[in-house]
Formats: structure tokens, C-alpha cells, sequence
């Protein structure tokens, strides 16, 4: 009797620490926390980029590296670097947490970038200077001396897989409360506000850092974004006592194995006749007590054949490489439905890597506007981080207030819609970017210059803006656009890798686009002919390079309406649907939405009951 009523009161204490500890839990974060979070990517952000525009002139003058390898080694650095962030996202799902894996993330990041430093800093580190009037005396760097430099780049890879997939879902861990009626509002403004900062980091990169690096050196040049980041890590470990810290539930990509077997083991077996069947397998507080209609080969994961044999006395799965909760399998379906939509960003991500053309352009054309000071070639990229940053404070303050005055009610585009809209300014980029290329390139035979690459044309380099506002202008509508979808579509154990999937589209854009290149050069330099991708700019055919990816971009548009209407409605489109009264007669669409609706409720009245 006495160690029955010890373990009912050891139970009532535990109870009451938990109650404690949640209602600690609600008192931290909020906005309070957005500076430390935001400021700590932004530097990482504002290092990173910045050290990117100028580096194959590193890599070729202080590492006597030739274009092509020095390029190719900038193309698997930018494909290591996004893709990354999706191993950060399963290792901060699955194991980490969030604020573990922006910590490793960030003290990754520094240590690579002071490693870099270092090879700016002492001479050892890099081949001797080459005289460029005898290049035959050049010295190829020493194999350990390219370690140190990959090591340098790796870590620099590693850090941003640490910080950028998760600081978006870090920071929505903040403000997120689903007993707030205007959390949605709340959610997209800060997913806005969040983009823009991180692009406005970007561009004090693309112009401060670049601006020292061509002005002060390269010491300078690569330790003032060591010192950014330095300071950015501090920051983030300071604020350690008041974020909320979501832990790591499971492994994801061990729950995605198990269904996949569940469902081939289970594939002779039947599936229960009715959706409302008793037969299937969930945990009593889980929203999902059914799975959907599609991809129903998956179903016969979580159909329980033998209660007494298949579940165990706790109510878990007694062998879960045999039996799954709908949870699970629900999961693996929102991750294979998302893949066609995924996919259809990758074409615009090929046209933004596209930045060793408009480099070329830009410096073959006047970028004087006045008489002493010019831009930088490696600066008009700035003309993409602009846009964003003015589209998403005219969406937000201008062009939604405005739509919802007219209808009368609150107005909010479809993320669909934004994405589609993006692939479209992403195709006229391409083809406006053909038509300026090909008017320099006239100007350049008219002049005669034809064998010089270094010659500067009588043309303006501001005809290149339009052709960077529109990037700009695809890359918000689309990127802000994806992130919000998968965000959206995604449950919160997966919010990690949902806002890492547009890093993994950029990361396979990236290898995709050497590819392209390395193909037309190959087949259009046959027979002895000038390649399309020429090293002398005005001997090649850059035009008809832009021209194939509007081309693709073309196709690529036609794709994704057929993915988008082949996904169905997504959940904002639904909930849109449920706010104007047209409510969708499919029930499989219904059901899932409500599934939603009930962890929303669930968390609502949590909240209520630590409130009480």
C-alpha cells in the first residue's frame, strides 16, 4: 500500500515539473528572440556570399588555377554547400534539435573561414606568384596546400547546413502559437520579413565585402568576414536562456525506411474495406487516425493484421519494420507528393546559378554612371537582392492592404500561384538576357574588338538591370513561394527538411548546370568551331546559350501546371476554400484538412489548459 501511494505521488510530481516546465516554455521566445536568430544567419549570410563573387580571381591569381578548374571547384563548392542543409535538417529533426545543430552550424562556419584567412595571411599556404609575361613558369599548388584550401571550404559547407536549414524553423518555433488567431498572418509575414533580411544580407555582400576585397586585399577581404561571423556566433549562443527549443523527435529517414518495408512485407495483404476501419494503426493523441486515398499501396504500412501479435502491451508497434502509425505513413506521402512540384524549381534555380555569364557581360560593357567611380562587375548581382527586398515590403504593405480594401475582406495569393508566376519571370529573364547579349555582341563585330575579350563595347552595363530585376522578381515570388508551401504542406516533425528543399533544388541546379554547359561547349566546339560558351565573349554565342534555357524555362512552365494540377489542392488553397465558403467535396481532401484543424485544436486547448 505504502509503494502504491509513493508511486502515485512520485507520478503527481512528475505531472506538476512537466506542467512547470511547459509553462516555463510558454514564457520564452516571441519576438525578443528574432534579432539574435536573424542576425546570427544574416552574418553567415553576409560572409559566405560575400566571399563567393571574387573567389575564382583568388583562385587564379594566388592559386595559379586555370578558369575551367577553377570554375568546376566553384560549382561543387556551391552544390556541397546547398546540399548540405538537407543533411543538417534530418541530423536537427532527428537527433539534434535546432539550436544544436545553428550552433555546430556557426563555429563550423568560422573555423572555415579563418582557415581561409590563414591562406591569405601566410605565404607558405599558396604556390609562389606567377610572372604573368612567362606563364610557363607558373607552379601548380602543392596537394597540401589544396587541402588546407578544400578543408577551408568543406567547413564553410558544413556551417551553412547547419544554419540555414533550420534557423527559418528555429525562428517560427518562436512566434508560433496556433491559439493565436492571426498566427497564420503572423507565420507569413515573418517567412516575408525573414527572406528579405537574409536577401539584404546578400547584398551588403555583394557590395561591402566585394568593395574591400578589390580595394584593401584579400587579408582584409576574407578576415572581415571571419570577424562578421565570429560575432554572429557569440550572439546566437547568448540568447541561449530564453529560446524556445523544440527537441528532436525521431529519425525521419529510419520512419520513411519502415514504411516503405511495412508496405512491401504487407503487400498481400488486403486493405481493409471501409477508410473508417478499425483496422488501423495510430497513437491515441495522433491527429491521423485514417490515411488518405492516394499513393494507397503505402496504406498496408499501418493495417493491423493481429492485435495481439502486432502491437505491444505500451500500445506501440511490437516489430515497426512491420507495422507503422498513419503518422508515419502520412509523412512519406507529403514528402513523394511534394517531389514533381519540388522539381519544377530546379530550371529557375539553373538560370539564377547562370553568374559567370553576366560577370563576363558586365565587364565587357561600360559600367561608368559618372565620371569617377563604375560598378563593379562582380556587383550587379545587388540588382537581384533589390528586387526581392522591394517586392516583398510592396507585397506586405502595399499590394495585399490594397487587394483587400477592393474585395472588402482579407486577400491572400495562393503560393501556387506566386510559384508558377515566378517560373514565368525566370523565362522572360532568360530570353531578355539573349536579346541584350545579342545587341553587345553586334556592337562589339561593328567595332572591330572581336578578338580582344578584354575590350569594353560602347554600351551601357545598365542594360543588364531588367534582366537582374526579373531574377529578382522570380526568385521572390518562387523561393518565398516554395518555402511557405512546403512549410504549409509539411507536419511540424518535418519543418526542417520543408525549408531545406529549396537549398537541395539549388544544390542539384547547380551540378545540372555544369552539365549544360559542359555539354553545349562539347557539342558546339565539334569540328573546330568557336564554342557557344567561348572564353572570348564576343567570339562565342552567349545569346543562343540563354535562348536554350527560355527554352527550357518555356517547358519547364508547361510541367509545372501539370504537377499543380495533378497535386490538388494544397492546404492553403483548401483552408482559403473553408474561409469563402467552398468547401471541396472530396473527402479525402477533407479529411486530411481536418486532421490539421484537430492538431491546431489540440495545441489551442493545451494552451488553454497551461494557461488555466
Amino acid at each position: 500500500m505504502e509503494q502504491q501511494n509513493s508511486a502515485t505521488m512520485q507520478s503527481l510530481n512528475t505531472e506538476e515539473e512537466e506542467e512547470v516546465e511547459s509553462s516555463k516554455s510558454t514564457k520564452k521566445g516571441g519576438l525578443l528572440t528574432m534579432p539574435f536568430i536573424i542576425v546570427n544567419e544574416s552574418l553567415e549570410k553576409v560572409a559566405s556570399y560575400g566571399l563567393l563573387p571574387n573567389m575564382i580571381l583568388y583562385l587564379m591569381k594566388d592559386y595559379n588555377l586555370g578558369f575551367a578548374k577553377g570554375n568546376n571547384i566553384l560549382f561543387f563548392w556551391s552544390a556541397a554547400t546547398n546540399f548540405m542543409p538537407l543533411l543538417g535538417a534530418f541530423l536537427s529533426d532527428s537527433y539534434l534539435g535546432r539550436f544544436l545543430t545553428i550552433g555546430f552550424g556557426s563555429i563550423a562556419s568560422f573555423l572555415g573561414m579563418l582557415l581561409l584567412w590563414l591562406t591569405a595571411m601566410v605565404p607558405a599556404t599558396k604556390p609562389p606568384a606567377c610572372d604573368q609575361l612567362h606563364p610557363e613558369t607558373c607552379r601548380s599548388p602543392t596537394a597540401g596546400q589544396m587541402t588546407l584550401l578544400a578543408t577551408a571550404l568543406i567547413l564553410m559547407s558544413i556551417g551553412a547546413g547547419g544554419v540555414r536549414p533550420c534557423t527559418l524553423a528555429f525562428g517560427a518555433d518562436q512566434i508560433d502559437r496556433r491559439e493565436n488567431p492571426n498566427n497564420k498572418r503572423m507565420l507569413e509575414r515573418f517567412f516575408g520579413w525573414y527572406y528579405a533580411s537574409a536577401s539584404f544580407s546578400v547584398l551588403i555582400a555583394l557590395t561591402g565585402i566585394v568593395y574591400i576585397q578589390d580595394h584593401v586585399g584579400w587579408k582584409v577581404g576574407f578576415g572581415v568576414p571571419a570577424s562578421l561571423m565570429l560575432f554572429g556566433t557569440v550572439l546566437f549562443f547568448a540568447a541561449s536562456s530564453i529560446y524556445v527549443k523544440q527537441k528532436a523527435t525521431k529519425s525521419l529517414f529510419s520512419s520513411f525506411a519502415q514504411v516503405a518495408v511495412a508496405a512491401f512485407k504487407n503487400r498481400r495483404f488486403p486493405l481493409p474495406p471501409s477508410p473508417a476501419s478499425n483496422k488501423w494503426f495510430y497513437h491515441k493523441d495522433s491527429c491521423f487516425t485514417q490515411p488518405s486515398d492516394k499513393l494507397r499501396f503505402l496504406n498496408k504500412a499501418c493495417v493491423v493484421k493481429n492485435p495481439g501479435q502486432d502491437i505491444a502491451g505500451d500500445g506501440t508497434a511490437a516489430d515497426p519494420w512491420s507495422l507503422c502509425t498513419v503518422e508515419q505513413v502520412e509523412e512519406l506521402k507529403t514528402l513523394i507528393k511534394v517531389i514533381p512540384i519540388w522539381s519544377t524549381g530546379v530550371m529557375m534555380s539553373i538560370n539564377i546559378s547562370q553568374s559567370s555569364f553576366p560577370l563576363l557581360q558586365a565587364k565587357s560593357m561600360d559600367r561608368h554612371i559618372s565620371s569617377t567611380f563604375q560598378i563593379p562587375a562582380g556587383s550587379f548581382g545587388t540588382f537581384v537582392i533589390i528586387t526581392i527586398v522591394i517586392w516583398v515590403i510592396l507585397y506586405d504593405r502595399a499590394i495585399l492592404p490594397l487587394a483587400s480594401k477592393i474585395r472588402g475582406k482579407p486577400v491572400h495569393f495562393g503560393v501556387k500561384s506566386r510559384m508558377g508566376a515566378g517560373l514565368v519571370c525566370s523565362a522572360m529573364s532568360m530570353a531578355l538576357s539573349a536579346i541584350v547579349e545579342n545587341i553587345r555582341r553586334r556592337k562589339a563585330i561593328a567595332l572591330g574588338i572581336v578578338d580582344d575579350p578584354n575590350a569594353v563595347v560602347d554600351m551601357s552595363a545598365l542594360w543588364l538591370v531588367p534582366q537582374h530585376c526579373l531574377n529578382g522578381l522570380a526568385e521572390a515570388l518562387n523561393a518565398i513561394g516554395q518555402t511557405e508551401f512546403y512549410y504549409s504542406e509539411f507536419p511540424k516533425t518535418m519543418s526542417s527538411v520543408a525549408s531545406s528543399l529549396f537549398g537541395l533544388g539549388m544544390a542539384v541546379a547547380n551540378l545540372l548546370a555544369s552539365a549544360i554547359m559542359s555539354t553545349v561547349d562539347n557539342v558546339t566546339s565539334k569540328g573546330g568551331k568557336e564554342s557557344w560558351v567561348s572564353k572570348n565573349i564576343n567570339k562565342g554565342h552567349f545569346e543562343n546559350y540563354y535562348w536554350l534555357l527560355a527554352i527550357l524555362s518555356a517547358i519547364n512552365i508547361l510541367y509545372y501546371v501539370v504537377c499543380s494540377w495533378a497535386y490538388g489542392p494544397s492546404v492553403d488553397q483548401r483552408r482559403t476554400a473553408m474561409d469563402d465558403g467552398k468547401i471541396s467535396s472530396n473527402e479525402e481532401e477533407l479529411s486530411m484538412l481536418e486532421a490539421r484543424v484537430k492538431e491546431e485544436e489540440g495545441e489551442f486547448q493545451k494552451a488553454k489548459e497551461l494557461q488555466a
